[in-house]
């Protein structure tokens, strides 16, 4: 690391449990982020600034007035701007030794394992039920650990998937296989904005805890967050002996 980074990491060097190694594998990474939005934009903060080397940010909608109340790395003179591109010059203004790939197409399944390929880890906080199956089918596919976050209008969830692991499960164990369920909507339902600050922040937390292995794992777990109570429940997520995703997966 050269003497810039050692002094910006520092407070990350001295944690024992991160250490000089540590921040070294975090600049080595690379992490894909699917959506720019609500969850995507502080988890975009928080890992552009804890040294992840590369992020690549999938994201095909452009910024929207409605979107400043909660995505907080856009502005007044980002509206009508391409999402993936204004979290590249966001990114920018913050550390230019970091560098964001914007790919401002929808991800599906034509097009997903290669965009997803070269990523240590993936970030899924999408607004859409059926690209999060897309997501991750594919995460399962080319065994790469997959943190999963949703809010809906004072609440949200969390949890860390690794379904090729014999103990550990997959989203599909989690939410079944049900491509119709429908999709709500933050103009329909509403959500408050810190609210998703809150779990884009915990996201960020999850990637790096998987990049550089700290406390305990996470995988098999679901965190339930309620914001109306200023409550935080976590369950046991077990996986699915009858999974048609992960269940017969050698």
């Amino acid at each position: 690391m050269t003497d810039e980074q050692l002094t910006r990491y520092a407070r990350h060097i001295v944690l024992k449990e991160i250490g000089g190694g540590g921040q070294a594998r975090l600049l080595a990474s690379t992490v894909a982020i699917v959506g720019a939005g609500g969850i995507g934009s502080p988890a975009i903060q928080y890992l552009a600034a804890a040294g992840v080397g590369r992020l690549i940010v999938i994201d095909d909608d452009r910024v929207d007035c409605s979107n400043l109340q909660r995505q907080t790395i856009f502005g007044t003179a980002e509206i009508g701007v391409l999402k993936a591109d204004a979290a590249r010059d966001w990114v920018a203004r913050l550390d230019l030794q970091i560098a964001v790939e914007p790919v401002s197409r929808r991800i599906d399944a034509d097009n997903g394992a290669e965009l997803l390929a070269k990523a240590d880890v993936i970030l899924d906080g999408c607004d859409s039920f059926t690209t999060r199956l897309v997501v991750a089918d594919l995460a399962l596919a080319l065994r790469i650990p997959l943190i999963s976050a949703a809010v809906g209008q004072f609440e949200g969830q969390l949890a860390v998937y690794r379904g090729w692991e014999a103990d550990k499960p997959c989203y599909r164990c989690f939410v079944g296989a049900d491509p119709a369920r429908g999709d709500g909507s933050c103009a329909e339902d509403g959500v408050l904005g810190p609210t998703t600050g809150i779990m884009g922040s915990l996201a960020a937390l999850e990637v790096l805890r998987a990049l550089v292995p700290f406390g305990d794992d996470s995988a098999g777990k679901l965190l339930l967050a309620d914001a109306l109570s200023l409550r935080f429940r976590t369950l046991t997520l077990p996986k699915d002996p009858g999974c048609p995703a992960c269940a017969t997966r050698p």
